[in-house]
């Protein structure tokens, strides 16, 4: 009878030990990881592409964090600052594009978009008031901040695919910032302030003009702005007489002749020219 219940005991002792040792079962296939991270993705970009934010958010940082070494996992981070992106959070998707950046340095293709994205991004969170507004009442950093994401990312890639969408907003931002300085200059000379006036017109066409453009030797190429630096010409020239600097008038308005004659603006340096001749100013 003891060796019976002894024989019981080694059994169940040897059966336990045999269960503690059993090998834990074999890792799923590469094949079935890259599945099972393919699958999960796609699901995550229906939502994304039904515009359901909030589930695709949390279903793209699942990609994430079980998927972050496949080509899947790095999509999903970016479909990440691409959902904060479509909200209208520009600073948020920012934060992100640049972080996307800065972990992937080797994903040129992404790389690419998503500093796209950024320069859109600073674009869109520009207030279209902006132009209507004097130095004092308004900060330029936001669109200074657009205007030089865009011009280096047109300098970096003057041939990706995004780079037309890149120089439009690049253009867009150009003409602003001519216009809000001429804005200020013309706010100025009202209160007849003529130095900050010709100040404020010389600071646009020298930064923004396409002299500064040539000078600076920029790869980035541009529609062309002669309307806005033939407008910035001749209200410098204006100020100028108004300051009885008629010598720096006449080579105002000269040069719009001679160098603008297609935009609209040449008629009046051609009558301020007139005026003066006749004045012999």
């Amino acid at each position: 009878m003891r060796l019976r219940w002894l024989v019981l005991v080694c059994s169940t002792a040897l059966a336990i030990v045999s269960q503690g040792c059993d090998t834990p079962p074999p890792p799923a296939s590469p094949f079935k990881y890259s599945a099972d991270a393919k699958r999960a993705y796609d699901s995550a970009l229906a939502l994304f592409e039904a515009h359901e934010w909030v589930n695709a958010e949390a279903e793209m940082r699942e990609v994430v964090r079980k998927f972050r070494f496949t080509k899947y996992g790095t999509q999903a981070e970016l479909r990440i600052a691409d959902i904060a992106f479509e909200q209208d959070k520009f600073a948020e998707a920012i934060v992100a594009y640049r972080k996307f950046i800065e972990t992937h340095r080797t994903q040129e293709d992404e790389i690419v978009y998503a500093r796209s994205r950024i320069a859109e991004s600073e674009f869109r969170q520009v207030p279209d008031s902006f132009i209507l507004s004097t130095a004092e009442e308004r900060d330029q950093g936001g669109a200074l901040d657009a205007y030089r994401e865009a011009r280096s990312f047109l300098e970096d890639y003057p041939h990706a695919k995004e780079t037309e969408k890149v120089r439009e907003l690049y253009q867009s931002l150009t003409d602003r910032l001519i216009r809000h300085e001429l804005y200020v200059a013309k706010f100025y000379l009202d209160r007849e302030n003529f130095d900050a006036a010709v100040s404020r017109v010389k600071y646009a066409i020298g930064n923004y003009g396409g002299a500064a453009n040539s000078a600076s030797g920029s790869k980035v190429l541009l529609a062309p702005i002669g309307t806005l630096e033939a407008e910035a010409l001749v209200l410098l020239g204006e100020v100028y007489l108004r300051m009885h600097k008629y010598e720096e008038a006449r080579r105002a308005f000269e040069t719009v002749v001679g160098e603008f004659q297609a935009t609209g603006h040449v008629l009046a340096a051609r009558s301020h020219l007139a005026r003066m001749a006749k004045q012999r100013l």
